[in-house]
């Protein structure tokens, strides 16, 4: 019984896990979407003088979104939650 138990912690691990993969998944393609569409407000301005400060800020902080979200793609030992052994070994 115990085996089962287990088992269904395991199977409710991994499936919480690849939500949390495909929401972050969602996230960044309309992050990459969003930034796309700034890049090219931004190509649209002819010099940078002329550029909406608070446009840029705003570019930056999609942009270290986007790179944030990148990171937690590439690094599945960010998913992993810190109470699991505690639970497995239980």
């Amino acid at each position: 019984m115990a085996g089962e138990s287990v088992s269904f912690r395991i199977t409710r691990t991994t499936e919480d896990l690849a939500q949390t993969v495909a929401a972050l998944s969602q996230r960044l393609v309309k992050l990459e979407q969003r930034l796309g569409s700034l890049e090219l407000q931004l190509d649209q301005v002819s010099s940078p003088e002329l550029a909406d400060p608070d446009q840029l800020l705003r570019l930056d902080h999609v942009a270290s979104l986007l790179a944030d979200c990148r990171s937690l793609l590439e690094e599945p030992a960010a998913f992993v939650n810190p109470h699991e052994d505690e639970a497995l070994a239980a």
